[in-house]
């Protein structure tokens, strides 16, 4: 069976290539079937903006779709900046913005207190209009500073209190083993 992936974002479709390699035919991001289109995420959660994205791609090109919604949750700013996470900073949307940010928001909090989590929604959609859906999630600390190279948006501020080391710091393979998309797709992968 083939599966797009709903997704403009290099880095969450490599993810999701690797983490379900065994369990599909062929992977199409949406550059590799040509279809240009940003789908405005309006949920007020990161299920109702994964569902919304499936459903429009399975819609366009009848194919089984898998949208991923994710974002980081902060205890201390109340789960921001939880489904605003890729644009939190606004315009320009980037995660150098989107990292000042965060990190000025939790200026003179300890570390104890700047607790947070990493979540994905996935939702696997049908073009029948049945769907499969699954969570994962993953805990730490944020730093206030940037720790490795690796990863991409929050990872190398986002101490991973498993791994012992921030996201940016983690192999892909590391990463892959206990992410919130990682345990969100071993999640699906249970339910195909």
């Amino acid at each position: 069976m083939d599966l797009i992936i709903a997704s403009n974002n290099k880095n969450k479709v490599r993810e999701i290539k690797e983490i379900l390699d065994n369990e599909f035919d062929n992977f199409y991001s949406l550059k590799d079937i040509g279809l240009d289109i940003d789908i405005e995420e309006t949920g007020e959660t990161f299920f109702e903006n994964s569902l919304i994205k499936a459903k429009t791609i399975a819609d366009i090109t009848g194919k089984v779709c898998i949208a991923d919604d994710s974002g980081l949750m902060v205890d201390v700013l109340d789960g921001k900046p939880g489904v605003y996470s890729a644009r939190f900073a606004g315009e320009p949307c980037n995660d150098e913005n989107n990292n000042k940010k965060l990190l000025e928001l939790l200026k003179g909090y300890s570390y104890e207190e700047k607790t947070a989590k990493f979540v994905s929604c996935i939702v696997l959609y049908f073009p029948n209009g049945e769907y499969i859906t699954s969570t994962g999630e993953v805990k730490g600390h944020i730093l206030t500073e940037y720790h490795g190279n690796g990863g991409f948006g929050y990872d190398p501020l986002f101490f991973a209190d498993e791994l012992g080391k921030t996201f940016g710091e983690a192999t892909s393979e590391e990463k892959n083993k206990i992410s919130h998309r990682a345990r969100a797709l071993e999640d699906l992968k249970s339910k195909v």
